[in-house]
């Protein structure tokens, strides 16, 4: 696929698909296909019942992507994620058992109910698409991606993620209620309730993997690098944060604007771009300097300092 009126033809496709089941959420469908198109990772934060797995399940079945569901408990351990190595009598030797980590697109629901041990064991695949266990290294199927979900109102038995689990995170959205036309047409359409709507596939795995290597040639004039730079720099100076964007930070930044501006049927990414996704890329890796007891208020206020500092930063001409 090499033609960018193939590829918007493909991507407007997908979105008719997904919204089959995620009614009046095109905002939040585009910013999940920036991450999977810039090959990224991503956390929904959300009360229950908004959509977050059928979300993940909507878009493994669009893409006709292997997809499998971990649920985070307190006692899960890093084995029952990554996989085990089991001694075979038959041949006397350990064979490995892959856990659920190794598919295209893995569910890790409800991370934050996980202690910090069995988060970790996400870190390197999440990083660098590959498990290490017993010294040897499994690759994992290509594409790889990751969505964590975690419930911002439940903190009874609950593990924050911490900073270097975040900062592996390309995006953190948050789905948020229907409108009341859309909840009513949701309401219409499915007099069941849960009832499962099924959808086909668009294209497959390898597809995919065309459109990700795509992203990697849209350009991004240096005046416009200059201005990426001017906003991850501001926010490590600046004095409502204790904790700035990491250079891991722009680098996802950057990989995120090419994305965005290939979905929007571009070639060459421009300010919107970076204004688009200031917030979901970088709010979640920086930290306030004033702490209210509240991680969910805290996240709030981290998005209002990163959009203040991008709109304080002149936009190049």
């Amino acid at each position: 696929m090499h033609d960018i009126n193939e590829l918007n033809d493909k991507i407007k496709h997908l979105l008719d698909n997904i919204e089959k089941v995620i009614v009046g959420k095109s905002d939040v469908i585009q910013k999940v296909l920036v991450a999977l198109l810039a090959r990224g990772h991503l956390l929904i934060e959300d009360v229950p019942g908004v959509g977050k797995t059928s979300l993940a399940q909507s878009l493994s079945k669009s893409l006709n992507l292997l997809f499998k569901r971990i649920q985070f408990t307190s006692d899960i351990l890093p084995t029952d994620i990554t996989g085990v190595s089991i001694y075979d009598q038959k041949d006397m030797e350990f064979k490995f058992r892959p856990g659920p980590l190794f598919a295209n697109l893995v569910l890790a629901d409800e991370i934050n109910r996980a202690a910090p041990k069995a988060q970790s064991a996400l870190l390197e695949a999440m990083n660098d698409n590959q498990v290490s266990v017993d010294n040897i290294t499994h690759k994992l199927p290509e594409p790889f991606m990751v969505i964590a979900t975690q419930n911002p109102l439940e903190y009874y038995g609950t593990y924050p993620l911490p900073e270097s689990q975040l900062d592996r995170f390309m995006m953190k959205i948050k789905m948020g209620y229907p409108s009341s036309a859309y909840e009513k047409k949701m309401l219409l359409e499915r007099t069941n309730g849960f009832n499962k709507i099924n959808i086909n596939p668009v294209f497959n795995a390898g597809e995919l993997v065309d459109m990700q290597k795509m992203v990697e040639k849209v350009k991004i004039e240096d005046s416009l690098l200059n201005y990426m730079v001017s906003i991850i720099t501001a926010s490590r100076e600046s004095k409502h944060l204790g904790l700035g964007v990491s250079p891991r930070g722009g680098l996802i930044f950057q990989q995120a604007v090419r994305a965005h501006a290939l979905l929007e049927g571009r070639d060459y990414v421009i300010p919107d771009d970076f204004k688009e996704l200031a917030v979901p890329i970088l709010a979640h890796r920086v930290i306030g300097n004033a702490r209210k007891g509240s991680y969910q208020r805290r996240s709030e206020d981290t998005d209002i300092i990163i959009e203040e500092i991008v709109n304080s930063i002149p936009v190049p001409i």
